[in-house]
């Protein structure tokens, strides 16, 4: 059976989806009978965003190879992957050589089709696995390659959830990629459904901010507009992308690598995943190398499960549901971002109002009666009170301690109830 994920990425799985274009307007539009207050934003073509211009729109209707016979032996409708994104308009009969000329393979990997991109150079092409290649059979081919590139627009999908505090949490997903599940539909729905789980929050402590965004061009658009205010208000901020499969898990820093947001996730995934991998700055490959950049600054990292790049699926057609995205993958890391929001909502830097070491017998937290052994349940205690000095907050004291952040805010919540800590936790 499958979950609130995958069915979300089962609907929305044939959009061709580039930088620009319908394919990714039309997700964003999806995610907005969600979210009706998602707001849709577009940048023309030709907008400088900062080191970058914003391309031409490309739109794809159909495309395909047909043999001698008339047979399509290539064709887009079948599986987007198909043809080469960004592909300009074509049509001709053509010879095998000159057809094979334009066909992507990967040697490697003979049985998959790759995905492919050419958004900057003028060029057309199809996308096919290497046994297809070989099994072509002809001199003559047809060719035909129904797109436009023209004046347009890039689309990106904004959410705003404001909460008491004008700091906030950003989480940023990338939406450009044709059907691939886990290098980008598992973070369009994770953050689809993490957004729905945010409004359910009571009293919320901080603002949150959800984006949308084709990879690093739409990043740089959003950031020309809206770089002042979000260096001055972003606490923290996630690339959420590659979270579906049910394998390791992994992180990538900051650049800085010791921000609010690297302290976070690394304790978040000491407590809550246990087995990751830790990757460094060098490693990037996502919309962290523009949020991240100097002079940008703004604290990105990633929590993913396996990282982009890195397994075997990765920009092929065997990036699909049930073999990278899964319904225990998605739910975990569902799950896990949970722990991560709700850690962020209560942390705090409690103080002692006790001047000393408390006594906590008389508050009833003490046992009473002492023998070997009977006070190691209130060793924790002791330890996390220790700490309570308005200089550590949960993620330190969870760091100094050994102890689950959140079970650091249920014994800060006790504290508070008992008179040992202010009230402002």
């Amino acid at each position: 059976m499958k979950n609130i994920f995958t069915n979300f990425i089962d609907s929305i799985w044939f959009y061709c989806r580039s930088i620009t274009g319908d394919g990714l307007r039309n997700t964003l539009k999806d995610i907005q009978k969600i979210h009706r207050d998602l707001n849709i934003i577009e940048v023309p073509t030709g907008t400088k965003v900062l080191d970058w211009v914003v391309p031409q729109e490309w739109n794809i209707r159909d495309a395909w190879v047909k043999n001698e016979k008339g047979e399509k032996i290539i064709d887009f409708k079948v599986n987007n992957l198909h043809i080469l994104n960004y592909s300009e308009p074509f049509y001709g009969e053509i010879s095998k050589s000159e057809l094979l000329a334009h066909l992507y393979t990967l040697e490697d990997q003979p049985d998959v089709i790759p995905y492919v991109t050419s958004y900057y150079k003028r060029r057309w092409g199809f996308c096919i696995s290497e046994i297809e290649k070989k099994n072509i059979i002809g001199e003559s081919f047809e060719v035909f390659i129904d797109s436009t590139i023209s004046d347009g627009g890039l689309s990106i999908g904004e959410l705003y959830l404001p909460g008491k505090k004008e700091k906030e949490i950003l989480f940023s997903t990338y939406c450009c990629h044709p059907s691939m599940a886990n290098d980008q539909l598992s973070g369009v729905a994770l953050n689809v459904f993490l957004a729905d789980w945010i409004k359910q929050i009571p009293n919320r402590k901080y603002s949150y901010r959800i984006i949308f965004i084709p990879e690093i061009i739409g990043s740089a658009a959003y950031l020309q507009m809206n770089l002042e205010y979000l260096k001055k208000n972003v606490l923290a901020a996630f690339n959420v992308t590659c979270v579906g499969d049910d394998r390791t898990w992994s992180y990538v820093p900051s650049r800085v690598g010791s921000t609010f947001s690297d302290k976070v996730a690394l304790n978040v995934l000491h407590h809550y995943a246990k087995e990751h991998k830790i990757y460094t700055w060098n490693d990037r490959g996502s919309d962290e190398s523009m949020f991240c950049a100097p002079g940008i600054d703004i604290p990105m990292v990633s929590i993913l499960r396996s990282k982009y790049g890195t397994f075997p699926e990765y920009h092929t057609s065997d990036d699909v549901l049930g073999k990278t995205v899964t319904e225990k993958g998605m739910q975990e890391s569902f799950e896990l971002y949970q722990k991560l929001l709700l850690c962020l909502e209560y942390n705090a830097f409690p103080l002692t109002q006790v001047l000393g070491e408390p006594q906590l017998g008389k508050r009833g937290l003490y046992p009473d009666l002492s023998i070997k052994g009977s006070t190691n349940s209130v060793k924790d205690m002791l330890n996390i009170l220790s700490y309570c000095d308005g200089n550590h907050d949960v993620f330190d004291i969870s760091n100094r301690t050994n102890v689950p952040p959140l079970e650091i805010i249920n014994y800060l919540t006790l504290f508070k109830e008992h008179g040992l800590i202010n009230q402002e936790f």
